[in-house]
This record gives structure tokens, sequence and C-alpha cells, in this order.
């Protein structure tokens, strides 16, 4: 599967650079599932040049924390502000439009749909032309040139890590100024988990910020300039990767002692 990717032209995120460093702010983000509180008080910060992990066991909160930033998990404290200005309450689809988008847990492309169409529902809401469009399409089929080859194939026949590579071909579609990845590597063969990350430094490079959560600590830390540490939906630790990476209780916790 080595020749599903190869390398790509330059990505340009879409929209004008951000006017301060800080690209997405929480500030002391609280939501629950009904009754049932989930994240407690988190602040956390991105800038527009980095790639920040969130680390945590499992329930710790961290897809919990995804799904607050693009407004699938309604806040019950705090405030969240993406480029200075406040997304707090905004619908998933009105989130993406400012610039933010997605690669979820378990991919959740659309089986029913073409690697195509899968594509073309990830540029849905650009304001800009189609010709436009087309040319960040082809820089996606450059990029992994298994979807080119499978164009007209149904998503859902696809194997996971075309999956994966579609998932996050989707979400390029958009142009994002940041991305989110919510366990990337999940259920892929140690090959193209290898590759994942590559592509996290190549898409970093060519000037988009990223949030990524993963289960593989270390090759996070080792990808990201930052990271935080979540439990019980509390932040209970951030630094730098390498300070995470040196820390007693993060390598007993995360990285097998």
């Amino acid at each position: 599967m080595t020749d599903l990717l190869m390398k790509p032209q330059v990505w340009v995120p879409m929209g004008p650079s951000p006017a301060s460093k800080t690209l997405l702010e929480l500030r002391g983000v609280a939501a629950a599932y009904g009754s049932v509180p989930v994240l407690h008080g988190l602040d956390l910060t991105i800038d527009c040049d980095e790639v920040v992990c969130l680390l945590g066991g499992n329930a710790a909160g961290k897809s919990s924390t995804m799904n607050t930033i693009i407004g699938m998990l309604p806040l019950t404290g705090g405030s969240i502000h993406f480029d200075g200005n406040e997304i707090s309450g905004l619908s998933p689809t009105e989130v993406i439009s400012q610039g933010i988008a997605v690669v979820p847990e378990g991919r959740r492309i659309f089986p029913r749909l073409s690697v195509q169409e899968n594509l073309d529902l990830g540029s849905y809401g650009r304001r800009d032309d189609k010709a436009a469009q087309r040319r960040d399409q082809d820089r996606v089929f450059a990029r992994f040139p298994r979807l080119a080859e499978r164009a007209t194939q149904l998503g859902g026949t696809l194997s996971g890590g075309e999956q994966q590579m579609l998932a996050i071909g989707r979400a390029l579609m958009s142009r994002p100024r940041l991305l989110l990845m919510d366990e990337p590597s999940m259920g892929l063969a140690p090959a193209l988990v290898d590759r994942v990350f590559e592509i996290i430094s190549e898409i970093h490079r060519e000037g988009t910020a990223i949030f990524l959560v993963e289960q593989n600590a270390r090759m996070a830390l080792e990808v990201s300039s930052r990271g935080y540490v979540l439990q019980q939906g509390r932040i209970v630790q951030s630094g730098s990767s390498r300070e995470l990476l040196a820390s007693e209780s993060v390598r007993e916790a995360y990285l097998g002692g």
C-alpha cells in the first residue's frame, strides 16, 4: 500500500493569515452529555504555526473536546474563539465555514458514495469557483494516487488505510486553516501509521495548524510542538512535546515506562 501516497503539491489554506498568532483558544470550556458532565473548565490554545496534541486514556474526554470545538457537543460553560472571533454555539456547518475541518475518529466517510462524491462533499460551502475546487481535488489525488485510481469506487469498498486517506483528503478539500484529527492511526497497519504521521508533518509544513488526538502518544509528541494531558475531562499537564516526553508521569501512563 505504499503507493497510496506520494509527495503532493504545496497546499494553501483558504482565507487570510490570522491577525494574531493564537488561532484557537478554549477558555474555561465545560460540556456535558445530558446531565453527565464530561469536560471541566478546559483552557488551551493552538497557534497558527503549531501542531498540538491532546493525550489521555479511554474516556478522558478527548473526542468530547473535538466534538465541542466543532459544535456537535454544546458548551455548558466557557467559550471557544477562532482567530479572535467567538464560535461558541455555532453549528458544525458554521464552524467549518470559519476555516476548521475535522478528520473524525473512525474515518466516517460516506460508504454509499464514491470517492469522487466524498471529496465533493468536502468542498461543500466553499465560495470560490469550481476550477479552484478542481485544482484542490487534483492535489488530493496527487497526494493519494490510490484515490485517483478509485475515484468512481464506493467509499465503503475501500480498505481501512484507503478510507483514512479519503477522510484526510475530504477534510483538505475545505482548505482549512486548522485541521482537527481524532485518532488518525487507529486500526492501521504499522507501515501506514508511519505514513500518516509523515502526512501530518507535510500538511503542517504547508501552512495548516493541526490539533491532534492520538492513541500513539510517542508519535503524537514527536510530530507536535506542544501537548496537553487530559484526565476525566480536566487538563492535568501541559508543556512542550520535549517536556512531556521527558515527564515520568507521561512515560508511565502513555509511553510504556
